[in-house]
């Protein structure tokens, strides 16, 4: 079988979790019988780690009629080399473009949220909102079938965008457990960061974004250092909060406790998430899954969750304990200080990365992937 990817860029060179998901489609999919090529927005520098699989059909800073125009030509050449057996969008904005080139090839996509509502929640305009709008509806009346992260993201497709429930298969992301199982106490990880050992320390690895619910982490850290001055939170993440965020720490007092970290390559991230007591998701809105969740159990760490969106069906299956009772500043501060004072009983390291190994891992994810790529290329398509 071979897949022909549309995704939106390259992972090492552009951060995010749609990026890194496209990223390890292409890494595990071959494992799962799979052969791939895929087609993003990004430089030449990063591209060979995808072993020539990834070709990059526009510069991400070039003008969207550029990208649209490099999307084109590199679909045609590609399909005049290859005959894939399926075509697999992971974003709607390089999709749209291409759809007259199609002709009979399966549409599969993969809805990694709703781009226009998430828009919309940040603070976009009406137009703009309209359009990404359009433009996905487009996308998806081309499609012959759906995947998505989560029964919380069936639901949305389903209810915002009218695709029926049949159309939708749930397959939960993946994570490479080996890479995030760096066999270290946090203690051990924390003194190689050169965190305070013996502090409460949480991480939340996010974009910095208003839906993330980060405002309300650091005023709940506000309230704990009442009781625990040495708490500490750690911020993983880039976004156009990072001002916004620096000013309210100042502004509370809390320099010594609160610390954005900025961007963190990926080989660090298992030791960040190993030197953390919790991880923290602190969502408001919009959650699909929660890439960050499963990295973190895979490293051994229990994440804290609100009830948003996906995240319950990665967390309330393995403890219940790891839920929180909301995103309000005082219904964190609540769950974080249970963790500091040992009421709040969470899974062992074991038991987090037995978990992910189960329900998670790439191998397995990919083989769900094939099995509903190779039912998708079975389908006559109807024009």
């Amino acid at each position: 079988m071979q897949a022909l990817l549309i995704g939106k860029g390259w992972f090492p060179e552009e951060p995010g979790g749609l990026n890194r998901y496209f990223y390890d489609c292409v890494n595990a999919l071959p494992e799962a019988g799979v052969e791939v090529q895929g087609l993003v927005a990004g430089s030449d520098q990063g591209l060979p780690e995808s072993n020539h699989r990834v070709q990059a059909f526009a510069q991400p800073q070039d003008s969207i009629w550029a990208r649209w125009a490099g999307v084109r030509r590199a679909m045609a050449q590609t399909l005049d080399q290859q005959h894939p057996t399926v075509v697999v969008s992971h974003f709607s904005l390089y999709t749209f473009p291409v759809l007259s080139q199609l002709g009979d090839y399966p549409l599969v996509v993969h809805f990694h949220g709703p781009w226009a509502l998430e828009g919309q929640a940040e603070g976009g305009n009406a137009v703009a909102t309209q359009v990404k709008k359009w433009l996905e509806q487009v996308c998806y009346r081309r499609a012959v079938t759906f995947i998505v992260l989560s029964k919380a993201f069936q639901e949305i497709l389903h209810r915002e965008y009218g695709i029926p429930l049949g159309q939708i298969h749930i397959v939960p992301g993946g994570v490479c457990v080996e890479h995030f199982d760096i066999n270290l106490s946090p203690l051990e990880a924390r003194q190689i960061l050169g965190w305070q050992p013996e502090a409460p320390t949480f991480v939340a690895v996010r974009r910095l974004a208003h839906r993330m619910g980060l405002e309300n982490l650091i005023e709940a850290i506000a309230q704990v250092r009442q009781q625990h001055p040495t708490v500490q939170l750690k911020l993983v993440g880039k976004g156009t909060l990072q001002e916004s965020l620096l000013t309210m720490i100042h502004d509370l007092d809390l320099i010594n406790n609160v610390e954005l970290l900025g961007y963190i390559p990926d080989k660090k991230l298992p030791l960040i998430y190993r030197a953390a007591d919790c991880s923290v998701m602190p969502t408001i809105t919009l959650e699909g899954f929660g890439l960050s969740i499963v990295e973190s159990l895979a490293a051994g760490t229990p994440v804290l969750g609100t009830k948003v969106g996906g995240i319950p069906e990665i967390l309330a299956p393995l403890s219940p304990q790891l839920m929180l009772a909301g995103a309000t500043p005082e219904q964190l501060a609540s769950g974080l200080e249970s963790v500091i004072s040992g009421t709040r009983i969470l899974p062992s390291a074991d038991e987090c990365q037995a978990y992910v190994y189960q329900h998670f891992d790439w191998p397995i994810v990919a083989q769900k992937l094939q099995n509903i790529y190779a039912d998708a290329a079975k389908g006559a398509l109807v024009l």
